[in-house]
């Protein structure tokens, strides 16, 4: 097992909610709707566990997706509610990995993660997945994931996510075991960029619910680093 400074939490909130997706990210190859195939990490290994996560702020819909079609999900900790996801216990050579891939770039090099963990924000890039946040901890490790560097937009900057990539989505939330199927239907359906454009009954007929891998489960929340001020 790492050491537990090695250890961190990434919170998937998009498609890596899905733990099939996100073994691609870890083993390599090419996922079956994907455009371009994944190297792999250095370490393929699973996650040590994954559990359903509550992060403060609100993930929302925007940009295009080259895979999908439609916006993709990102992540800003600022506005007030919470952000539903999926933590996965990884190293953090891993979890540098990963990001790398999301990206673009090539895995192998271990990300500097002090600043991060320090102050909350890490920006790598101008890309729409190059700036490191960290909300907080969760059992006492950092939570990490990555988003865009600019705050969640307005109105005229969100963009309505397709069919494909919400009932993959809502695939990966359900399998969490946290939340029911309605409820995960509901909270899509409610996320900026998806708001106005489809509602949560829309969002339920798009697949059956999913069963969970565990017995149902409350989910853990993201805690404020009291090392910060």
């Amino acid at each position: 097992m790492p050491e537990p400074e090695n250890r961190v939490w990434y919170a998937a909130y998009g498609s890596n909610t899905h733990a099939e997706r996100l073994r691609y990210y870890l083993e390599g190859g090419r996922p079956p709707e994907a455009a371009r195939a994944f190297p792999g990490c250095r370490d393929p290994r699973p996650p040590e566990r994954s559990v359903p996560v509550v992060l403060p702020g609100r993930v929302y819909f925007a940009r295009d997706s080259p895979v999908w079609g439609g916006g993709l999900a990102f992540y800003d900790p600022a506005p007030d509610g919470t952000a539903w996801g999926v933590a996965h216990l990884l190293t953090a050579g891993q979890f540098s990995d990963i990001a790398a891939q999301e990206m673009y770039r090539a895995p192998g090099d271990d990300l500097d993660l002090a600043e991060v963990v320090a102050t909350g924000r890490g920006v790598l890039g101008p890309g729409r997945y190059e700036t490191l946040v960290c909300p907080g901890l969760l059992d006492g490790l950092p939570v990490l994931t990555f988003t865009a560097p600019w705050p969640m937009p307005d109105d005229d900057g969100l963009r309505a996510p397709s069919s494909a990539y919400l009932r993959h989505l809502a695939a990966g939330l359900g399998r969490a075991g946290a939340w029911a199927h309605a409820e995960v239907a509901a909270y899509l359906a409610a996320c900026p960029g998806a708001a106005g454009h489809w509602t949560a009954a829309a969002v339920a007929g798009l697949s059956a619910p999913t069963a969970p891998t565990g017995p149902p489960a409350p989910p853990s929340r993201c805690r404020p680093d009291p090392r910060r001020s």
